[in-house]
């Protein structure tokens, strides 16, 4: 790595954080769907459970696209 050059270092640096959003985004989708599994078949609130689950995804994907 003492041979690296800087464009080798950013570009490496530039997938690492990519690699890290989408990490950030899979985890935050995860406890996004398990919350509305749990507000749909043990609350037995469906129909909020869908809405928050549809607009929680959409939110989700428009924040790491805008922010990305």
């Amino acid at each position: 790595m003492a041979d690296a050059t800087q464009d080798e270092l950013q570009a490496h640096e530039a997938t690492y954080q990519a690699f890290s959003k989408l990490v950030l985004f899979m985890i935050l989708l995860l406890i996004l769907i398990l919350s509305t599994m749990a507000l749909g078949l043990v609350a037995h609130v469906p129909v909020l459970a869908l809405l928050l689950g549809i607009g929680g995804t959409l939110a989700l994907i428009i924040g790491f696209a805008v922010l990305g």
